[in-house]
């Protein structure tokens, strides 16, 4: 039997937290005891619990009655294994709760992947059900496990959102406005539409402290700070990709723009607790994203080698400038974990900060 050290946040009051152990059990025929190595914590995840509810993220990782499991994306060995075609000691790469330990229930098995077959895992879209067996991935690179882990994710969502807004030209857009411009999943964002969409003008917009960072990045034609949004030409036609998620920054660009802004995209929750308070908005009606359901459309539409080639080709130029973005911060045990935690929720780290936890 195992036991489990978990991190458990209070769905009802993300502020409030514990470590707590949990006996796993024996494992089942078909089921393998993963031990999580390593995990990336960035904002991505609190989206993870500002829309838990909503988006059914606490229901991947149960806890008792009340609290919750925030998933993240990052690295396990497999401790024990009771299936035939997984032996102990091998490595993966995929969505882990904040745990030491974790057990799975693989199918769908190649050489290269499995997926978690576990009953209430089901309703969820599959893409956050797969896991990467190291041995056999391409996209695997043993010096960059840190930077795959804070910047796979996001980047996945910030190449869907390009792909999706260039298929749609844009709206007619000429310039593409991103809020929370420090944020990882705002800088790839930034970067493949550079790279693949380079007649889009691409404005960002970050707190005032963070405008010198963001400009030496070089992944913006333009950088200013939330309360400068007045100083930008209202009549030009644009889209707004609000990763930020506070209402009242959304409300000023809409009412800035007005019917000059073509679309707005909503993504993340960086500033969760400001989510929601700009009211009624001029313009077009906000649209959340969902970007496994984007997976699956553009899987469906280039079959799913064409989307993998797509997909690695953005990612090997990506990857190559993120390395230099942040500073990769490895922290060890449940008080670092819940300072690290403590330190992202109210959005008080650097853009710098990359963190690579485990418990």
């Amino acid at each position: 039997m195992t036991t489990s050290t978990d991190f458990l946040v209070n769905k009802a009051k993300l502020d409030d937290t514990r470590i707590a152990d949990t006996d796993l059990g024996d494992l089942a025929d078909g089921e393998i005891l993963l031990e999580v190595e390593k995990f990336a914590l960035t904002a991505n995840n609190i989206t993870y619990a500002v829309m838990g509810e909503m988006m059914a993220y606490w229901n991947f990782f149960p806890a008792e009655e009340g609290w919750g499991r925030i998933p993240v994306w990052g690295f396990a060995t497999v401790a024990d294994s009771r299936h035939p075609d997984i032996a102990a000691g091998e490595r993966v790469y995929g969505y882990l709760p904040m745990s030491s330990h974790v057990v799975v229930q693989p199918g769908k098995v190649t050489d290269g992947t499995f997926s978690d077959m576990a009953a209430h895992r089901q309703p969820m879209n599959p893409v956050y059900n797969n896991y990467r067996r190291l041995a056999a991935d391409p996209a695997h690179v043993p010096d960059l496990e840190a930077h795959r882990a804070l910047f796979e994710p996001l980047f996945m969502t910030s190449f869907l959102i390009e792909a999706f807004m260039r298929r749609e030209d844009y709206y007619g857009a000429k310039s593409l406005i991103m809020t929370s411009a420090s944020s990882k999943t705002g800088m790839a964002l930034a970067q493949v539409a550079k790279a693949r969409s380079p007649e889009i003008e691409r404005v960002g917009l970050t707190g005032s402290g963070n405008v010198e960072f963001v400009e030496g990045l070089g992944l913006y034609d333009r950088v200013l700070a939330y309360d400068a949004v007045g100083e930008l030409d209202a009549d030009t036609s644009s889209v707004v990709v609000d990763f930020a998620g506070n209402g009242k920054t959304l409300a000023a660009i809409h009412t800035h723009f007005g019917d000059a802004l073509k679309y707005s995209c909503l993504v993340g929750a960086t500033h969760w607790d400001a989510r929601g308070q700009g009211g009624e908005l001029p313009g077009p009606t906000p649209i959340l994203f969902f970007a496994p359901d984007h997976v699956v459309a553009m899987t469906e539409e280039l079959g799913p080698e064409g989307f993998a080639m797509e997909v690695g080709k953005a990612w090997a130029g990506f990857i190559g400038d993120a390395k230099g973005w942040v500073d990769v911060i490895r922290r060890e045990g449940g008080d670092a974990v819940s300072e690290t935690y403590a330190t992202l929720l109210p959005g008080n780290a650097s853009p710098r900060d990359g963190f690579i936890l485990s418990l």
